[in-house]
């Protein structure tokens, strides 16, 4: 049999260390021995001793966020030995290491997976009101690998002291957690009422750190109304 489709490119990349690594820009492998949690429904293929528990949103307290906020990732718990390949609707996927005293808000929508190292919370977004697409996000913390989604190839911008990044709430796929939010409204009663540009609102980033957006108001997450709006 002979295709282009055997090249090495496109062939399963095997490494002698367990954890989270990417296949290749839309798939992530976990190269598993022990667990890590998943978006439910992510998996696309697994071989070895490898099991799958339904957790909803992470417990009973964060499923009762997630119903009353919107916000929230639907959980499995994926453990055993083995290798497991998980992907959204053909999304960019992007690995981010958590180092202990970091913390990483991201629109539920963009979580993929992580590991079971890092702690896991919904909580409202400071400063969006009643304003923004959603008032909750998820907040990591802790040591560790997140797996993230995006619709196409994201940028991150630097935040600096008094140089604030607004960015269009569907964009928006996460900020480090201890930048200050809030919302600024771009267009006046006036323009509204005349229809608008369609950029009535967005989040407000003042402090130090970085935001990562993603160039389009994309797929990726649409089951979830987290700060995207999505």
């Amino acid at each position: 049999m002979r295709s282009e489709l055997f090249s090495a490119e496109n062939l399963e990349k095997e490494s002698a260390q367990p954890g989270l690594r990417l296949q290749n820009s839309k798939l992530l492998k976990a190269e598993l021995n022990g667990e890590f949690m998943a978006r439910t429904g992510s998996m696309v293929a697994y071989q070895g001793q490898v099991q799958f528990q339904a957790l909803g949103s992470g417990g009973i307290g964060k499923f009762l966020k997630q119903k009353l906020t919107g916000e929230g990732v639907p959980l499995m718990r994926i453990s055993g030995r083995g290798d497991v390949f998980l992907a959204d609707r053909a999304a960019d996927v992007h690995l981010i290491d958590l180092e202990q005293g970091d913390a990483l808000s991201i629109n539920g929508a963009n979580v993929l997976a992580f590991d079971s190292s890092l702690q896991y919370d919904i909580k409202m977004v400071q400063g969006a009101g009643m304003f923004g697409g959603g008032l909750f996000n998820s907040v990591f913390t802790g040591q560790g690998k997140v797996a993230i989604t995006c619709d196409g190839q994201p940028i991150v911008i630097p935040v600096q002291p008094n140089y604030p990044v607004f960015v269009d709430t569907d964009a928006i796929i996460g900020w480090s957690a201890n930048l200050q939010t809030s919302i600024h409204r771009s267009q006046g009663l006036k323009s509204i009422l005349k229809g608008g540009s369609g950029e009535m609102f967005q989040i407000v980033f003042n402090g130090q750190g970085y935001v990562i957006i993603q160039p389009s108001e994309g797929i990726s997450g649409q089951s979830s109304s987290g700060t995207g709006g999505r």
